[in-house]
């Protein structure tokens, strides 16, 4: 099991406290976690990417390991403490504003 953890918007959408667990199929990716994350909560499909195109919102980042994943490719694999359940994949809402 993977161990997501959603921005608090996200969180009240999906109506879920803390993080959730997705099951996920090797090779764990970003693209293989979204894809179980949308598919587990349906509610989430295109609040995380684009529905047609699969890019990543702008306001939201993507973290593994304490390592910003954000412009990685979606199809590297995603560190071992990820992978093992030891870390979870931390989706964070940008701040913006001026």
């Amino acid at each position: 099991m993977i161990r997501v953890k959603l921005p608090h918007h996200l969180r009240t959408l999906a109506r879920v406290a803390g993080e959730i667990e997705v099951e996920v199929a090797a090779p764990i990716t970003q693209r293989s976690v979204l894809d179980a994350v949308e598919a587990h909560y349906p509610v989430l499909l295109g609040t995380i990417r684009d529905r047609e195109t699969k890019q990543r919102r702008s306001l939201l980042r993507f973290f593994a390991s304490n390592e910003d994943w954000t412009h990685e490719s979606p199809d590297a694999p995603l560190p071992e403490a990820v992978v093992n359940g030891k870390e979870p994949f931390i989706i964070i809402g940008a701040m913006a504003g001026g």
